[in-house]
């Protein structure tokens, strides 16, 4: 079960947002020395979304660059306003070795097939779940599509790997929403859960679910000693 730091982008600094609320900052640090302790820590894989980009649309690629970096031999995996193939694959070029994709996957029906075939195993489908539904634009819009829709598209299109997310439970500390990946486990494919997940029992909990690993925000704070 791996356990995946999430550092979250504002503009020049290292946030946590509860509940995807972008007026609701619970913490924020200069991303440099942000970035500095969590790379202390040895992860094997640190989770970086660039709110900004997800919320403007905007891809900072230079900013991408700074934090793989920053992060010299760990791996990095990227979210945040990549919405085209051309900026996915920069992404990579920027020293990403994952993309995850929601919105660009969901704007049409040919889209997600078209992305597995170019970005194979390096692309993650983001499923951001808020009341059964998927979310996009940094969790401001909404689809309509049901998480069950989701994932037949997902296997139909030889995705290998998903990063689902219980809007909910994002920066909360309530704990994950078992029953959630409980289901999108039973799919078959590889899942790393995001949403709620507070200490060592509930990354337990979600191996047991079928979960190959969790991105942990405030949580991994409370690990650092930060509290708020």
């Amino acid at each position: 079960m791996q356990l995946i730091p999430a550092i979250d982008l504002l503009g020049d600094f290292a946030v946590r947002l509860e509940q995807g609320d972008y007026d609701r900052v619970l913490f924020r640090q200069p991303l440099d020395e942000f970035f500095t302790r969590v790379v202390a820590t040895s992860p094997d894989l640190i989770h970086v979304v660039d709110l900004q980009g997800a919320r403007d649309g905007a891809l900072r690629t230079e900013v991408i660059a700074h934090c793989a970096t920053l992060a010299g031999s760990v791996p990095l995996q990227v979210s945040g306003g990549i919405r085209s193939l051309e900026a996915a694959q920069s992404v990579l070029a920027a020293g990403a070795q994952r993309v995850i994709l929601g919105t660009a996957l969901w704007n049409d029906s040919g889209a997600l097939v078209t992305y597995v075939e170019a970005l194979g195993d390096q692309l993650v489908a983001a499923l951001d779940v808020r009341d059964g539904v998927l979310a996009v634009r940094g969790w401001l819009a909404t689809t309509g599509l049901s998480i069950d829709d989701a994932l037949q598209q997902c296997l139909d299109a030889g995705v290998t790997r998903l990063h689902v997310t219980a809007i909910a439970r994002d920066g909360t500390m309530g704990g994950p929403d078992l029953e959630l990946y409980r289901k999108v486990c039973a799919s078959g494919l590889k899942v790393v859960a995001a949403g709620g997940v507070r200490n060592d029992d509930d990354l337990a909990d979600l191996e047991k679910v079928g979960c190959e690993g969790a991105v942990m925000g405030v949580g991994f704070l409370a690990r650092l000693g930060i509290t708020f």
